[in-house]
């Protein structure tokens, strides 16, 4: 096991600490790479910690994951409610997937409670700020520790 993951972020999320720190918090996008690469170093886990505005890159970063991450953990922002090509790519991924999103989908806009890749992952994370990310890192560890028994 490399213990080797991306992180892969959506559209805005760039902007953290900018847009609606109502549902954002105030940390900013460069905070978030810290706490999570932090984390990562503790565990002993490699992390790729990636944003893109533009639903093809993430596209790309899914399908180049397959051959050299042992999982991924994403954040597809607003692309979750629209993107099936993101979907398709996640499942050729066929290893370990974490949804995750800051905030809690299922308690905003209507529009927002349909995940296209709910259903496709190993597991989801939401609503729990950024901290969530932290526990999509130490969850991600368990399940490749527990592939790996």
């Amino acid at each position: 096991m490399n213990n080797k993951i991306i992180i892969v972020n959506g559209p805005n999320l760039n902007l953290l600490g900018e847009r609606e720190q109502s549902q954002y918090g105030s940390s900013s996008f460069e905070d978030l790479k810290k706490i999570c690469l932090k984390k990562s170093n503790e565990l002993g886990i490699k992390i790729e910690f990636v944003q893109s505005n533009i639903e093809g890159e993430i596209v790309n970063y899914i399908q180049n994951a397959r051959n050299n991450f042992d999982g991924i953990i994403i954040n597809a922002a607003g692309f979750t409610h629209t993107s099936v090509a993101i979907r398709d790519a996640l499942v050729i991924f066929k290893k370990p997937i974490i949804e995750l999103h800051i905030s809690n989908i299922y308690k905003r806009e209507k529009f927002r409670h349909k995940s296209l890749i709910s259903d496709i992952v190993t597991g989801g994370i939401f609503g729990l700020g950024i901290n969530g990310y932290i526990l999509a890192i130490i969850s991600m560890q368990n399940i490749l520790k527990n592939e790996n028994q």
